[in-house]
């Protein structure tokens, strides 16, 4: 048996762009993939803090150190620039898997820069 379990997430990313004239996605900075262990193509959930919208895309990489979470295609109509969201990612795992597995949470400022990662603690 497997158990779908938070992975990791970034703590209120502020939206930086939207972009309605492109093929879906949610354009994250390569940093900010990399502290939350994202991959290119993965789904991932989004909570906007600022309206209660709640809808799932999958990850393009943004460029590296320019703090960019931009909404792409029909995701575009479900956040403004400057709203806060949660990027959420999931994963399947066994019983054996959870005993060691601790979830990656990115915090970050209003800006978009890295302030902490944490272990999540539920």
């Amino acid at each position: 048996m497997t158990f779908e379990m938070l992975y990791s997430k970034i703590h209120r990313a502020v939206v930086s762009d939207a972009n309605l004239n492109y093929i879906g996605s949610i354009t994250i900075d390569r940093d900010l993939m990399d502290a939350a262990k994202l991959r290119v193509g993965q789904k991932v959930e989004i909570v906007n803090i600022n309206n209660g919208e709640r809808f799932s895309t999958y990850v393009i990489e943004g460029a590296r150190g320019k703090k960019e979470i931009c909404l792409n295609g029909a995701a575009a109509r479900k956040a403004e620039i400057g709203d806060r969201v949660i990027i959420i990612s999931y994963a399947s795992m066994s019983e054996e898997e959870l005993e060691s597995f601790k979830p990656s949470v990115v915090l970050v400022d209003e800006n978009n820069h890295i302030e902490e990662i944490r272990d999540f603690v539920g």
